[in-house]
């Protein structure tokens, strides 16, 4: 058995003997089992928490995202749940909500939140700021998500607790961002007062073929703002690849800023404040 399981109903049902579900698998939760060595994933984690519910309650908030598809959840966060107990043990938090019929899908026989409700509640319930925009960035680049669904679902909920946080987080959200890093940069750029940046633009050439596909930028400045991961350091192809990049958006007009996890703020501002200088 790879997925999380109640021990009691794999012996009740002859599949497992009382010495194999203890020699061989480990709780989670209690009365929710797994494969001894098993990585434990946030999806994994949603599904168990869901069993140790007795199957009542609603994967919901992140939990729910990643079960939309969502990446960039760490396994070891807890998992989240629409459910009565208000105990649950370590690892799972539970709140009590309404919740309509309309705000609730089934994903792989498990009850979750449906996109645009997980990204009320994400709204409604995450601190900072920041966190709550790159975790609706990543719900809506899985799911695609129409922001007007999320503003529907806001006017329904207009009484609940976090609703404002909720609208200034929907206001910053942009599918586009590929990594909470390039959320946590377009908030940068933003906050310093800069026009708000274009996500995920195509540079084309003279003959209409993709040349680079920008994290970020001003198309009309030709000015482009990239986020490094450690990979861009560390594999010397990938290195590579956008030396040669870089050089031929320079060819092609494009002043392009590189920012990396060691930069900081003011000198990455500094930056793109001096190429708007340049370019105005």
């Amino acid at each position: 058995m790879t997925a999380p399981f109640l021990g009691a109903e794999a012996v009740a049902a002859g599949r497992l003997t009382p010495y194999a579900l203890r020699s061989r698998y480990t709780a989670i939760y209690p009365g929710v089992h797994i494969a001894r060595n098993s990585p434990v994933t946030a999806a994994l984690r949603a599904e168990a928490a869901w069993l140790w519910s007795r199957r009542r309650g609603i994967v919901a908030g992140r939990s729910a995202a990643v079960l939309h598809g969502a990446k960039w959840v760490e396994g070891g966060r807890p998992a989240e749940l629409i459910h009565h107990n208000r105990h649950p043990p370590r690892g799972i938090w539970t709140w009590c909500d309404a919740i309509a019929d309309d705000e609730v899908q089934t994903i792989s026989g498990i009850p979750v939140t449906s996109a645009a409700r997980t990204a009320v509640d994400i709204g409604c319930r995450r601190t900072p700021l920041r966190q709550a925009v790159a975790e609706m960035d990543a719900l809506l680049r899985a799911t695609g998500l129409d922001r007007g669904e999320i503003e529907i679902l806001l006017a329904r909920h207009r009484g609940r607790r976090g609703v404002r946080n909720a609208h200034r987080a929907l206001a910053l959200v942009d599918g586009g961002a590929e990594s909470p890093r390039e959320t946590w940069l377009r908030l940068l750029l933003i906050k310093a007062g800069l026009p708000r940046p274009q996500t995920q633009i195509r540079v084309l050439d003279d003959y209409g073929q993709i040349v680079a596909r920008l994290d970020m930028g001003w198309p009309e400045l030709k000015i482009g703002v990239e986020y490094d991961g450690d990979h861009h350091w560390t594999d010397r192809q990938q290195l590579a690849r956008d030396i040669r990049r870089t050089e031929l958006l320079r060819e092609m007009g494009w002043e392009v800023i590189r920012v990396t996890a060691e930069d900081g703020d003011a000198s990455i501002l500094g930056r793109v404040e001096a190429a708007f200088a340049h370019r105005t």
